[in-house]
């Protein structure tokens, strides 16, 4: 059985959908106004993996991941820019989607721009000032009365004086108490009109948290199985979609939590201020993407990930190692068969909340059996376990024999050629020089490897 650790009760559970053969998942996505980064990489990946195990575990799965295209921070760029808001935002939506597809990262059911939910979010405000958990502060802006709620911080389990006490509430003269949040923002006068709405409470805005509590409810319905996002997001995000749709619907908003570690550079916080901050992109430019999926997936997801060039290198010779068992079988497209050892051991590994640290110790085991017997029907059980990772597709040899994205390993036909001049140099028996074009292609990260049907190479 499925387990997943709740962030809710702090522990894992069994794994119940509300309604049986089907899940509902919402995922929190990105805030589009710049590139998207090495933690929005982890997000995508990780619930990318729990999307296509939930899938391949014979679920139904409903999976939706929202795109915030307005805050303050969109505002502030597009100004800084001279584009509009929708321009702006329009155009780092298809960046994140170029950096999804290169991952190898299946687009959700549903990808939700908040500003196409704003009447659903100025429902659900209303039925919460109805409710007596919503009030119009005296600058205009409509907050949330925390105290209110009687179950606030279950989630980030701080009590409300502890959370009182904390660096991160920002004290407010117009709201009842520092710990309120805003709902709907009123609109300020240098702001442009495509970020102005009408509502009962005047022109102004959403607020981010009510957007999540909007879309997934139209979405998936008031009551889900799956929400996840970042381990950022647990407070003050989660904790007040919690509160907003709780209180507004007065029964459960959501049966399991999952969150995923941070990203730390070279064990710092990966920060700009640090010069540590890595895009997507800028990765990309020097790793294969799916070495960096791979590095993502063998760490489990709840776990601190550590990136560095040291770790990043690591994961391309492991990813190399399991591709090069792949080169010299024949490519199957036989089904995985469930009741064999390995894969026991793989779905025991992934219903074990999600492990994939495990699971891919599983695929070494085979490509080493693999290695070994040079069964088809191995190299076969290897590929199809690894297709539930998003691993493993490409031609082997083809992958093997690729450059680096930036293309700084060197040219094919290049290495060709030398590999041609050292079989002539092996046939006039000038043994030193083919050791030297050995040691040449070495240097360049090339290893060779003789066969009785020729000479073969790959990247180290």
């Amino acid at each position: 059985m499925l387990t997943i650790h709740n962030t809710l009760t702090r522990k894992k559970e069994v794994f119940v959908p509300i309604e049986p053969g089907k899940v509902r998942m919402y995922v929190c996505g990105m805030t589009v106004y710049d590139y998207c980064h090495l933690g929005h990489a982890r997000v995508m990946v990780v619930f990318d993996m729990v999307a296509r195990w939930l899938r391949a575990s014979g679920y139904q799965l409903t999976y939706v991941r929202n795109i915030t295209d307005i805050d303050d921070k969109i505002i502030r760029r597009a100004g800084e820019n001279g584009e509009s808001i929708r321009a702006l935002t329009d155009r780092f939506i298809a960046a994140m989607h170029e950096d999804a597809d290169a991952l190898g990262v299946l687009r959700p059911d549903h990808e939700p721009r908040a500003t196409d939910y704003v009447p659903q979010m100025q429902s659900l405000i209303d039925r919460l000032r109805e409710k007596g958990l919503a009030y119009v502060a005296e600058n205009r802006d409509v907050c949330y009365a925390v105290r209110k709620f009687p179950g606030y911080g279950k989630l980030s389990g701080k009590s409300l004086d502890e959370l009182r006490a904390g660096e991160r509430v920002e004290v407010a003269n117009d709201k009842h108490d520092p710990l309120d949040f805003v709902l709907w923002k009123h609109a300020r006068a240098e702001e442009p009109a495509e970020v102005k709405w009408a509502s009962p409470w005047g022109e102004g805005r959403p607020g981010w948290h009510i957007e999540c509590s909007a879309m997934s409810s139209d979405l998936l319905g008031e009551h889900f199985d799956i929400h996840g996002g970042g381990q950022d997001l647990q407070f003050p995000h989660h904790e007040n979609e919690i509160a907003q749709s709780e209180g507004a619907h007065g029964h459960t908003f959501v049966n399991y939590w999952m969150h995923n570690g941070f990203v730390r550079v070279d064990d710092e916080k990966m920060s700009k201020s640090l010069g540590n901050f890595f895009t997507i992109r800028d990765v990309l430019k020097r790793f294969d993407p799916e070495v960096v999926r791979f590095f993502i997936l063998r760490a489990h997801y709840r776990s601190p990930l550590n990136y560095s060039d040291a770790h990043l290198e690591d994961a391309r010779h492991a990813l190399a190692r399991l591709y090069t068992a792949l080169r010299n079988v024949p490519p199957s497209d036989r089904a995985v068969a469930w009741d064999e050892a390995h894969a026991v051991r793989f779905r025991a590994a992934m219903d074990d909340d999600f492990n994939t640290a495990e699971a891919v110790a599983v695929l070494f085991d085979l490509a080493t059996e693999t290695n070994r017997s040079g069964s088809a029907d191995t190299a076969a059980q290897l590929k199809g376990l690894a297709r539930v990772l998003g691993l493993l597709q490409r031609d082997a040899a083809a992958y093997l024999q690729g450059g680096s994205p930036s293309g700084e390993e060197g040219d094919s036909a290049a290495i060709e050629a030398l590999i041609a001049r050292r079989a002539e140099a092996k046939k006039a028996r000038n043994y030193a020089e083919a050791d030297s074009i050995r040691a040449q292609l070495l240097a360049q990260g090339v290893v060779l490897e003789d066969t009785p049907q020729g000479t073969i190479w790959r990247r180290a």
